[in-house]
């Protein structure tokens, strides 16, 4: 079994940040639904803003309204602005997982779904992939 990226939904804005719920982060049910991602199913969700990295669970917020809300402990790892990646996983054997395509949701600053269906790898300005670069 190979652990693949299932969907990701890419540099959302964080709209809310709420301390006092049990747990969790929020999602715009119309993301959700883009992203194949489920109400109570595990998402990573990695702070483009801070670096920040913690596991949750998906919650359905008002659909169309871009609410991104961080709830409960997980809430200290975000401020409202931050960008967040949210990834989903899945399991699939070897033959299944070489062909698997992940569903890949690219936002705007309102979290409104824009049309992009590949990611674009960045290098970080290697001017040869894999070569020690001089300082």
């Amino acid at each position: 079994m190979r652990t693949m990226l299932k969907s990701k939904i890419h540099r959302a804005r964080v709209t809310q940040v709420n301390l006092d719920y049990e747990g969790s982060i929020t999602i715009d049910r119309h993301l959700m639904e883009a992203a194949d991602i489920f109400s109570f199913e595990a998402v990573d969700v990695w702070n483009v803003t801070s670096g920040a990295r913690f596991q949750t669970y998906a919650i359905a917020g008002e659909a169309d309204s871009g609410v991104v809300c961080v709830n409960g402990a997980a809430a200290h790892h975000v401020s409202r602005g931050d960008l967040v990646i949210i990834a989903s996983w899945l399991d699939l054997e070897r033959r299944e997982a070489i062909i698997h395509q992940p569903r890949l949701i690219f936002v705007d600053q309102r979290n409104r779904i824009i049309p992009r269906s590949e990611e674009r790898p960045g290098q970080g300005g290697l001017k040869k992939p894999f070569a020690k670069q001089e300082l």
